[in-house]
């Protein structure tokens, strides 16, 4: 899958976008126990805000004529960029789409960057680890945070690192 494209989403894209979402929150829901609600769908708050607040960049990834993923960014603007939301369909994983995806992503915001993955995901682990380490070889740095609010939850693992 060598066709791929980054474009930052618009909202003729945004619809797009909602249906991956559901397919994003439907592999999270395998590693954060969550069902979705009494109509189907997940939380997206995050999906909103990326759509609606001027300091996050929606990117959609394109195979060919196909959606392929996306990548949200919040805090476009700010020191530090948080690579909120980031998923590759899985007809296209372990092709090197996502991994070329994020070095792109990456590249569009230079300065400080973290990421967030939970340990039960271990393909997460794995390939954010794998992903960052080609960005900026061993120049990252991982820590547990606890999830703000759900005291529930293990901690997430932050990866940081700077481009």
């Amino acid at each position: 899958m060598s066709d791929l494209s980054i474009r930052l989403a618009d909202l003729a894209d945004r619809p797009t976008v909602e249906r991956l979402w559901l397919m994003f929150r439907h592999d999270l829901s395998e590693f954060q126990g969550l069902l979705p609600g009494a109509d189907g769908s997940f939380r997206s708050e995050r999906l909103h805000m990326a759509f609606s607040d001027p300091d996050w960049a929606p990117y959609l990834l394109m195979s060919g004529a196909g959606p392929a993923g996306f990548a949200f960014v919040r805090g476009s603007t700010a020191p530090t960029h948080v690579l909120n939301s980031f998923f590759v369909v899985r007809g296209a994983r372990r092709t090197g789409i996502g991994s070329r995806a994020v070095r792109e992503v990456v590249a569009r915001h230079p300065g400080s960057w973290e990421v967030a993955f939970q340990d039960a995901n271990t393909g997460a682990v794995r390939f954010w680890r794998r992903a960052v380490t080609e960005i900026v070889g061993d120049a990252w740095t991982e820590e547990r945070r606890p999830v703000p609010g759900r005291p529930d939850l293990p901690p997430d693992v932050w990866i940081s690192f700077r481009t």
